[in-house]
């Protein structure tokens, strides 16, 4: 019997990083011309490279030291999908999970979507912060014509224009979808794909899934359980 986790924002919450939808969250801070929602796309990244990439520096990058809290670790052995780019599962020992929607650490080569590339670490330590768009664009091989496919690099972050690839592991999430026993979700607002998906094949499949959220959205299926808690508060009684 597997149980499968998938984890969204609150789960993270506690170690410091803003959620997405809430008073400070990233998607309702933006730069100073652009809403989160425009900020967040490859059109962005192409037609104002500059822009975007300060704005994923100061809303992403600067919490890359944040380190895991105890939901990480009780994670840590689990079949687990997150939705969340800041890499504290990996820092808390889980090897095997597939992060859905990229990596904060890592970079690729800006290329045609579909192609399977290299992931890279990512330069962030090298970024000059008292002159930061220009040591972005040098990092990041932008020249004045924007970015050039295979020699500019891209943050591994899946965004609002761009689908799932086999980049971002999507057929081997299917799989452990599709093989869970039940499916546990926890600190996320099933708004975005990866979560309708996994209720979908979980409808279809009569597999039955928890909800864990201090303010659970309801969803449409046969076998659900709801924790209205935190995830810390659900693994301190498991």
């Amino acid at each position: 019997m597997t149980t499968l986790y998938i984890t969204g924002a609150g789960v993270s919450a506690q170690s410091g990083i803003p959620t997405f939808r809430g008073q400070d969250g990233y998607w309702t801070i933006g730069s100073k011309n652009y809403t989160p929602q425009q900020m967040a796309t490859r059109a962005m990244y192409q037609q104002q490279p500059a822009e975007f990439l300060t704005w994923y520096y100061h809303r992403f990058a600067t919490y890359r030291h944040h380190g895991p809290n105890e939901v990480h670790f009780w994670l840590s052995d689990k079949q687990l999908i997150t939705q969340n780019i800041d890499g504290l599962d990996a820092k808390a020992g889980n090897k095997n999970y597939i992060s859905i929607h990229g990596r904060l650490n890592e970079v690729t080569l800006f290329h045609q979507q579909g192609a399977l590339v290299e992931r890279m670490p990512a330069p962030w330590e090298q970024v000059d912060e008292a002159h930061l768009t220009e040591s972005l664009l040098d990092i990041f091989k932008i020249g004045s014509s924007g970015p050039q496919l295979n020699v500019s690099l891209k943050p591994y972050v899946l965004l609002f224009d761009e689908c799932y690839t086999e980049l971002y592991q999507i057929e081997k999430a299917e799989q452990m979808m599709m093989c869970a026993s039940k499916i546990v979700f926890m600190g996320t607002s099933f708004s975005v794909n990866i979560t309708q998906m996994a209720l979908e094949i979980a409808r279809y499949h009569q597999i039955p899934i928890e909800i864990v959220d201090p303010e659970p959205c309801h969803v449409l299926h046969d076998d659900v359980t709801y924790h209205v808690m935190t995830a810390s508060e659900y693994i301190a009684g498991q």
